[in-house]
């Protein structure tokens, strides 16, 4: 079992996530976001194990909440990562807070006991829209990301930390 700290969105605003979601599981054997019962979020790093204490988890989350209010993300693209299987995601536009809230978090607990692409450096925000393409689906979900008018904007609303699998949220900040 491993857990991960998210950037979520409660806010309603995440309808459009879910729409996205909802269009993306065609290119999927089962839709693997809506299956997770979990919100539209940004995750700011994952960790396996027992490698990481919850009385760290609660300190990074008390650093990554200190002084930050909800905050609105822009996301302007539809992208992948190759896999296998292929994902896809939504890419926000660069953000100083999202930076300071992800350098929060690794500056309290040891980077290195991260999973290497969320580690500092290695980062790359993003918004899953789907995580289990399917590979004859592939070109078809490309020319999606491709032609998607993607330009939206999502209000995350709370920070946490879940355990996984399956999902678990232990601490739970509403950001206001």
């Amino acid at each position: 079992m491993g857990f991960a700290i998210s950037l979520r969105s409660d806010h309603p605003s995440a309808d459009i996530v879910r729409a996205l979601w909802d269009v993306v599981q065609q290119f999927e054997d089962r839709p693997s976001m809506a299956l997770l019962g979990y919100p539209p979020h940004v995750t700011l790093a994952i960790y396996e194990g027992d490698v990481v204490g919850e009385n760290e988890v609660r300190r990074a989350l008390d650093e990554a909440t200190r002084n930050i209010g909800a905050m609105t993300l822009t996301f302007d693209a539809i992208r992948s990562f190759e896999g296998p299987p292929m994902v896809l995601w939504a890419s926000p536009r660069p953000s100083v807070v999202l930076r300071k809230i992800h350098e929060a978090v690794h500056a309290t607990i040891d980077p290195m006991s991260c999973r290497l692409h969320y580690r500092p450096g290695t980062w790359r925000p993003h918004c899953t829209l789907g995580t289990q393409v399917r590979n004859d689906r592939r070109e078809a979900a490309l020319a999606y990301a491709r032609n998607a008018d993607s330009v939206f904007d999502v209000v995350f609303d709370a920070i946490d930390c879940i355990y996984f699998p399956p999902i678990k949220p232990f601490d739970l900040r509403k950001i206001s």
